[in-house]
This record gives C-alpha cells, sequence and structure tokens, in this order.
C-alpha cells in the first residue's frame, strides 16, 4: 500500500503556506458571517430572520454532503489547479451574493460557494500533508486549521462591521477579495504537487469501505456535535450562569478566538512530537473533561472570571484537534487521501449541523445546563471510537 509522499519544503514554502491559511480564512468567514448580518439580510429580501437564516444551512450542508464528491472526482488532478480552480468558482459566488436581487438567487450562489468551498478546504489539508518534511505533518495541517479559527474573531466580526458600515453585500465583496487574495498567492507561490496515481474508481472510494476511516468519521462527527453544541449555544449558556450575556464579546473573541489559534498550532506540534494517535486521544480526554468541567461551572453558578476560565480550557482542546483528526485519518487511507479528507469534513460539518439541532432542543426543553453535559457525552464517545490505532507507522508518529 502506498503512502504519502512528502515533499521537501519549497523555497516560497512561507508564501504558499500563507495562501492555505488566507484561502481557509475566507471560506470560514464566509461560512460563519451571516449570523452576524441575518437581520441585515431579512429586512433587505423582506423575508424573516428565520428563512434567512437557511443560508447558513445551505453552504453547511452543501459543504458537508458535497465534500466527498468534488474530492473522488478531482484528487487525479494537481493539486494547485485544483486550489486555484475552486478558488475562481468561490470568488465570482461571492460576488454574486453581493448583487442577488432575492432569497431564492442568494440559496443557489450559496450553495456553489459551498461546493467550492469544499473542494478547497480538502485540497488545502490535503496539499498541506504532502508537502510537510518529515516531523512536520501536525504543523502544516494546523496552520490551515488556524485560517479557519481566526475566522471566528477576525473575519466574522470585521465582516460584519463592514456590513454595518456599507451594508450586507459589501460583506460578500470583501469575502471574494480576501479569496482572490489567496487565489493569486497560491498561483505565484504554491509548489507543483501532482494528483494521484490513476487508479479505478472503486480504488478511489476504499476509504468508505475502511473501517479505520469511517471510525475516524464518526469520532469528528461527535466532536463537532459536543464542541460546537457549547459554541452554538454560548449565549444563552452565558445567560444562564451568569445572568447575564455582557460577557459573551469577550468569551468569543479574546477566550475562544485568541486561544483557539495557539490551540490550533499546539495541535499540530503534539502530532508530529507523539504522533496522531497519541495526540488525538490527549486531546479528546482533554475536551471532554474540559467540557464536564464548564458543566459543573453552569449547573453550580460561578463568577465571571471562573466561566471564562473553563471556556478557555474548553478552548485549548476544541481547536487542538483537528490536526491529530486529519493526520489519523490520511494516515488510515494515505493512497486516497483526499477521498478521506472529504470524508473527515463532512462528518465535521455534519457534527456541526447536528449541534445546532441537538442544542436548540435541549435549550428549549431541558434548558441550558443540558448543553454542556450532553457534549461532554457526545465527546466520551468520540474518545472510544478513535481510540484504536489505524495500524501505520505514520499513526505512530514514525514517519
Amino acid at each position: 500500500m502506498s503512502r504519502i509522499v512528502r515533499r521537501k519544503p519549497m523555497p516560497r514554502r512561507s508564501l504558499w503556506l500563507a495562501a492555505l491559511f488566507i484561502a481557509a480564512l475566507a471560506l470560514g468567514t464566509d461560512e460563519f458571517v451571516i449570523a452576524g448580518v441575518l437581520n441585515a439580510v431579512a429586512a433587505d429580501l423582506g423575508v424573516t430572520p428565520g428563512t434567512a437564516g437557511q443560508l447558513v444551512t445551505a453552504f453547511a450542508l452543501t459543504f458537508a454532503i458535497g465534500a466527498p464528491v468534488p474530492a473522488v472526482w478531482l484528487d487525479r488532478y494537481p493539486r494547485r489547479l485544483v486550489m486555484c480552480g475552486g478558488l475562481t468558482v468561490f470568488v465570482p459566488a461571492n460576488i454574486g451574493c453581493a448583487f442577488a436581487p432575492d432569497l431564492a438567487s442568494l440559496l443557489i450562489l450559496r450553495i456553489v460557494a459551498g461546493l467550492s468551498a469544499a473542494a478547497v478546504s480538502t485540497t488545502a489539508f490535503v496539499a498541506a500533508a504532502e508537502s510537510a518534511p518529515d516531523g512536520k505533518q501536525g504543523a502544516y495541517l494546523s496552520l490551515v486549521t488556524a485560517g479557519l479559527t481566526v475566522a471566528l474573531f477576525t473575519g466574522v466580526p470585521v465582516g460584519t462591521w463592514v456590513a454595518g458600515a456599507w451594508g450586507w453585500r459589501s460583506t460578500f465583496v470583501l469575502i471574494a477579495a480576501v479569496a482572490a487574495l489567496a487565489e493569486i498567492v497560491a498561483l505565484a507561490t504554491m509548489p507543483r504537487l501532482p494528483g494521484s496515481e490513476p487508479m479505478a474508481l472503486s480504488a478511489r472510494l476504499a476509504p468508505l469501505r475502511r473501517p479505520a476511516v469511517l471510525r475516524m468519521v464518526v469520532a469528528i462527527f461527535l466532536c463537532g456535535t459536543g464542541g460546537l453544541i457549547f459554541y452554538t449555544y454560548l449565549g444563552p449558556i452565558s445567560v444562564y450562569a451568569l445572568g447575564t450575556d455582557a460577557h459573551l464579546p469577550v468569551v468569543l473573541l479574546l477566550v475562544v478566538g485568541l486561544v483557539g489559534v495557539m490551540a490550533a498550532l499546539l495541535g499540530g506540534r503534539l502530532t508530529d512530537s507523539y504522533g496522531p494517535r497519541r495526540a488525538r486521544l490527549a486531546i479528546l480526554g482533554g475536551h471532554a473533561l474540559a467540557l464536564a468541567l464548564v458543566a459543573i461551572v453552569v449547573v453550580v453558578g460561578s463568577s465571571p472570571w471562573v466561566f471564562l476560565a473553563g471556556a478557555a480550557g474548553w478552548s485549548v482542546f476544541a481547536w487542538a484537534l483537528n490536526p491529530p483528526m486529519q493526520a489519523g485519518t490520511i494516515a488510515a487511507a494515505p493512497e486516497a487521501a483526499m477521498t478521506a479528507v472529504s470524508l473527515n469534513i463532512s462528518g465535521l460539518y455534519l457534527g456541526t449541523a447536528a449541534a445546532g439541532a441537538a442544542g436548540g432542543l435541549l435549550l428549549d426543553r431541558l434548558g441550558a445546563t443540558a448543553i454542556p453535559i450532553v457534549g461532554a457525552v457526545a465527546l466520551a464517545g468520540a474518545w472510544l471510537i478513535a481510540a484504536p490505532s489505524v495500524g501505520t507507522r505514520a499513526e505512530a508518529g514514525e514517519g
């Protein structure tokens, strides 16, 4: 069985890695920014905020369900071609959103943006893994993860501010401009990474039949559900725990965001130092424990600073998780890495959708205290499922 060939870093390594980071920043902003401009979009298009909220659903579900399809089809092509081709679709799709006359056309454009974002995101992770020198795969993967994390506390607030100053449509122009910058840098500096060797479709779909890959997908689904159920409903949880959501901006922007970026890089370092399996089990275990401690804080009540400390502890593990999970998935199917990574991304986004649905139900029926408790249980389940090794040297961190 072939393995991912990691090539020596290119002379312009920092620049093309910056392109992956910037692209991830644009994708993350496009995914989350609707929440900040929801009321403005609804008022302008003459629909209810609930109806306008389906723009988020359209993007996320398209991303999740559609990710494996372009991955299987595009795996044979050079990574730079796929990356820049996806951005070439993503940029005009967002410009189109800025000029969409009604909700129907905006929904269609969001679906197009979601499909192209799925191709770009999958390619970014695979290109980072394939180009990493020995012992640096986790660090390279963490840079892509960091781009998505930075979007939470820079891209989304800036996009919302731009919408307040020049209208919600200008936000999509900003996203398109950032993505165009990523494409220009990638075209100029990205190494010539070939696609996978020619193989039958059945071989490309092999990860679908591999228990190790499916375990990782189920585990990342539970991670998305358990971790993001807390993040999605941080507002109501803050109100319950603190009596007010006045501290929520601090939690989101400073604690979750800043700690999250450092945590993403830490996850990469742990993956390189100890191997994907040990890193993911340590981080997953810490993630479940941190959320369980937050649940205790929410139930018994505490000062704002204790709650902030709990959120900071949760952030460390929540955002450190992606590098070892992606590295483990790639190790489980190195000959079809793009397909495996796309399945992993699908699992994460489906978990995000499940977190929103389950969290809303829990909040309405059992109250805010149930959310971190259920989240911790889901993460404990993810730990159990992710515990077995995929049985490769790469999984053990040996190369």
